[in-house]
């Protein structure tokens, strides 16, 4: 089961106790920060892409969104989700729970500096009633990430004065 394996893979990095098991769905950034209490943008939301055929995760802050220019510029290749019905085969995690923890063997993870602007952040943790709450630097240390990148965009501010 993936929150099994997400429970054992953060128990090795002495996170186990970190995960939040909500009562109410967390499989959406707005589900998750309604069930837990925060800020949409505290959701380290994790993002499935295929490079060629290498299975790719993205955490990135909960309202960002892939940069394609970016993304392009970085990777060579333009920003390819993995299919709704190939991510738990090739992830290990499916869609609602996909996460950095427990995943299968060869996926490559990367955090996006979007993370950055929250001190604490809540990635899933293998299903769609799981989170983990992480500082930043924990998050570094719970999951076998490969670097630091930069291709997600915020969202525009509202502009409140326009009529």
């Amino acid at each position: 089961m993936a929150l099994d394996r997400a429970k054992e893979f953060l128990r090795t990095k002495g996170f186990e106790d970190r995960i939040i098991i909500p009562e109410h769905t967390s499989a959406t950034v707005a589900e998750a920060a309604e069930a837990l209490g925060c800020e949409p943008g505290m959701i380290a939301k994790t993002l499935s892409f295929l490079q060629g055929e290498q299975p790719v995760l993205i955490l990135a802050e909960g309202t960002a969104r892939i940069d394609n220019k970016k993304y392009k510029s970085r990777f060579g290749c333009k920003a390819k989700m993995i299919p709704a019905d190939q991510v738990e085969s090739l992830i290990g995690h499916d869609i609602g729970g996909v996460c950095p923890f427990g995943i299968k063997e060869g996926v490559i993870v990367y955090l996006d500096e979007s993370l950055k602007i929250h001190d604490t952040v809540y990635p899933a943790a293998g299903t769609d009633h799981s989170a983990v709450r992480l500082t930043i630097e924990d998050l570094e240390k719970a999951c076998d990430y490969k670097e630091w990148i930069d291709v997600c965009k915020m969202p525009e501010p509202a502009d409140e004065d326009r009529s």
